[in-house]
């Protein structure tokens, strides 16, 4: 007879949240058919192992799992990197931590300029089409990002950005980056995101914007030389059309 207990339910849950969580993080990666597969291999060895319990199968498929973890880790270290990133700063664990050490973290916020030097310089982009991509470093450091450009290291300044993401201006193509309140690189390359769920009319500043925000916890402001639209990416999400004030309430928050 089998007995199945609280703890019987409580172990499914873990389970099948942590299958929908790794489901979630891989489908914005482009990774979809190698979770598949992985779900279908492991269905399999269970099958064999547990329930059939073919010795000479089972074995070869416990020696696979042995290997197969330890390449997974290697050929999916981003992902898991992600994965445990965005586990360490959602809503709920920073809740927590805020609760936490609330004597620690209580600080008054203090009004940053550099907020609105970023808004007016998207403004002004969005409204002349203007492409640009700004990149907004968070927790997770950008250096590898940082060291693909040209170094700048200059205060946050409305005209420096237009003049950056001026058409003719050398520095114009790839990515800015912000870092400390200062504008400390431009013209560098983002890994660009694989998802299929991108839409169509979006191009290749948005597919790298996504990309850099599904690898680590930073803010990507995209100003579309096409539409003048301005777009956030943040943790693998577009939030796409956002006007001057949600664009300042965001970085009130991030920075």
């Amino acid at each position: 007879m089998i007995e199945f207990g609280f703890k019987d339910a409580i172990d499914i849950l873990c389970v099948a949240f942590l299958l929908y969580y790794i489901y979630k993080l891989m489908k914005s990666s482009g990774s979809l058919n190698v979770f598949y597969g992985i779900l279908i291999f492991i269905v399999s060895w269970i099958l064999v192992s547990q329930v059939l319990q073919m010795k000479l199968l089972g074995n070869i498929f416990d020696k696979l799992v042995s290997v197969g973890v330890l390449a997974l880790i290697i050929l999916f270290q981003e992902d898991i990197r992600r994965f445990f990133l965005t586990i360490g700063t959602s809503n709920h664990v920073a809740a927590l931590r805020r609760l936490l050490f609330k004597h620690k973290e209580h600080t008054p916020r203090v009004e940053n300029p550099a907020i609105m030097q970023i808004v007016r310089a998207c403004g002004y982009m969005s409204k002349n089409y203007v492409g640009a991509l700004i990149i907004i470093e968070r927790k997770m450091s950008l250096r590898d990002i940082v060291n693909s450009g040209e170094t700048i290291d200059a205060n946050i300044n409305a005209q420096l950005i237009k003049n950056i993401f001026f058409k003719n201006s050398p520095l114009h193509d790839g990515a800015m980056v912000v870092a400390q309140n200062r504008i400390v690189a431009a013209a560098c390359i983002l890994p660009v995101s694989h998802s299929t769920n991108i839409p169509k009319e979006l191009g290749l500043r948005h597919r790298a914007a996504l990309g850099i925000t599904q690898q680590s916890d930073a803010l990507a402001i995209i100003v579309s030389e096409e539409t003048g639209r301005i777009t956030l990416a943040q943790r693998g999400e577009f939030t796409v059309g956002i006007n001057q004030e949600e664009l300042e309430r965001v970085l009130t928050t991030v920075m």
